[in-house]
């Protein structure tokens, strides 16, 4: 009861603080979202639209004041269910947090991104509560049709952990595309929309230490050339999306892996064409 009294007047300056930051209209629109929630105010899977304030007070200053990022053709993304499959790269996620800062701030309504992490990220203390908290979830096929059976928006990025962990000598080169996306695209008649991510590769050059990956039992160990010499603190890159228009397959999604190659082909190589493009149109990494 004590406890009670000490933290209940702290958690509403809390949420107080955090609503002055925040635009009120957005926060209004963000809260309106519709979403299936229990009478306490989360989903099946831990999201809390009132808790995630604290992620979109963040994800808001790192995608318009650190990153600076300029996102093209957010109005190709249509309503409903939709898969956003993207490239990836930088070592750490931030390149997840600027695609979900994009359809929060250039939507409108802003709409939230549900990004499928890697099933070892659940492993680590306090990270997977907290992401689950802010609306994350664990890349599982099953999950996965879960949030599309609700009209989510999920991100999905098939290059893995092969993205994030390639030398910088390989940069804005696709690795190979898990097929999984693609079945889920067909088992849920949902379309996909490619997205090119400029910046991410410049974030934090790294190599990736083995001994100290199998160490830890991490999939990756990137150490950079700077201090504090992880990744923790990327570089203030300036990021480019460009996001295609819908693609809907139709086909069968128990296809063969050999007949289901071709399809995740052509979306592999529309998103390395739409980074070609965006390199071209960029004058400079810094701005």
């Amino acid at each position: 009861m004590l406890l009670h009294r000490i933290l209940s007047p702290l958690h509403h300056r809390y949420r107080d603080w955090l609503d002055e930051r925040l635009n009120p209209e957005f926060v209004q629109k963000l809260l309106s979202l519709p979403t299936r929630q229990n009478e306490y105010g989360y989903d099946s899977f831990g999201f809390n639209r009132d808790e995630a304030k604290i992620a979109v007070l963040l994800v808001q200053y790192m995608y318009r004041y650190y990153f600076r990022a300029q996102a093209y053709g957010t109005e190709h993304i249509p309503p409903g269910r939709v898969l956003l499959i993207a490239n990836h790269s930088g070592q750490l996620p931030f390149d997840g947090m600027v695609i979900t800062g994009s359809l929060l701030f250039d939507m409108d309504p802003p709409r939230v991104a549900r990004s499928m992490i890697e099933r070892y990220v659940p492993s680590l203390p306090y990270v997977s509560f907290i992401l689950n908290r802010w609306g994350q979830v664990v890349g599982t096929p099953e999950n996965c049709i879960r949030l599309l059976d609700d009209e989510e928006v999920v991100l999905v990025f098939p290059e893995g952990v092969g993205g994030i962990s390639k030398p910088f000598s390989k940069r804005y080169q696709l690795q190979k595309f898990g097929h999984g996306f693609m079945r889920l695209a067909l088992e849920s008649r949902c379309p996909i929309v490619p997205v090119a991510v400029i910046g991410a590769e410049e974030q934090a050059p790294a190599f990736n230490v083995e001994p100290l990956a199998k160490l830890f039992r991490a999939p990756a160990f990137p150490v950079v050339p700077f201090p504090p010499f992880l990744p923790i603190v990327p570089l203030p890159v300036r990021y480019r999306l460009y996001f295609g228009p819908p693609m809907t397959i139709d086909a069968d999604p128990d296809l063969d892996d050999e007949e289901i190659a071709p399809l995740v082909a052509e979306v592999r190589s529309t998103i390395q064409s739409m980074i070609h493009l965006g390199l071209k149109e960029r004058r400079h990494v810094f701005w």
